[in-house]
């Protein structure tokens, strides 16, 4: 049997997509996966599709602080959210940070993963300002990158190489289906499966034959 693809269409604005994120990293050495990371803007998706921000809905934004404090704890996600994270969201923007990232993955793929996971822990866990140039260095130096390739990736932001990649990404994502995010597309039968949110990855396994384990899954001991 090939290996399932699996995309993840993610934003680190987005607290869902770091829980999704972190299931399915783990997932990917329990399933018989190919897990690629697909750094998206979820602005540009939102406003491609309708969608409104949470916050918008005072109702929703209410439910949404328990849920995530919720599904932090299940999924074991150190989310750090309060009902100031809602104004923060809206006056912070992630398309530098989303380039950033976006610039790795073209360049040094091999520290995506670290660095998405950095950049959520900035953001949700330690609520700092992930636009700012020092913030974003920050971020790279404790993802392991050395400070040249950070530096080459910060010049690369505003490349149209860079600006180009993040906007075809997210279009992908919206031609896929998705509305908002996490988005997750599993390849099966040469046919694309749209999961939207962090809590379909059950559904997901089912869909590709997997079985699910739970949040945090025990990797199979090695063979004798």
């Amino acid at each position: 049997m090939g290996r399932t693809l699996v995309e993840l269409f993610y934003d680190v604005v987005s607290p869902y997509s770091w829980l999704g994120f972190e299931v399915l990293c783990r997932y990917q050495h329990v399933w018989n996966i190919d897990l690629r990371f697909r750094p998206a803007f979820l602005s540009g998706i939102m406003q491609a599709t309708g969608n409104k921000p949470p916050a918008m809905l005072p109702k929703r934004a209410e439910y949404m602080l328990k849920d995530v404090k919720r599904m932090a704890k299940y999924y074991q996600v150190p989310v750090q959210m309060s009902e100031n994270d809602f104004q923060r969201i809206l006056r912070t923007s992630t398309l530098p940070a989303m380039r950033f990232i976006t610039a790795i993955d073209m360049t040094q793929p091999q520290y995506l993963e670290p660095l998405s996971r950095e950049f959520w822990m900035r953001f949700w866990s330690q609520h700092e300002d992930i636009s700012q140039t020092e913030n974003i260095l920050a971020a790279a130096e404790q993802a392991g990158l050395s400070s040249e390739v950070a530096q080459k990736g910060l010049e690369m932001i505003s490349t149209p190489a860079v600006k180009n990649r993040l906007k075809e990404t997210t279009e992908e994502a919206v031609k896929y289906g998705a509305f908002g995010m996490p988005a997750v597309v599993a390849h099966v039968n040469g046919k694309p499966h749209l999961f939207f949110g962090s809590d379909r990855l059950e559904l997901l396994g089912s869909v590709i034959g997997e079985k699910w384990l739970g949040p945090v899954p025990s990797v199979p001991s090695p063979k004798m």
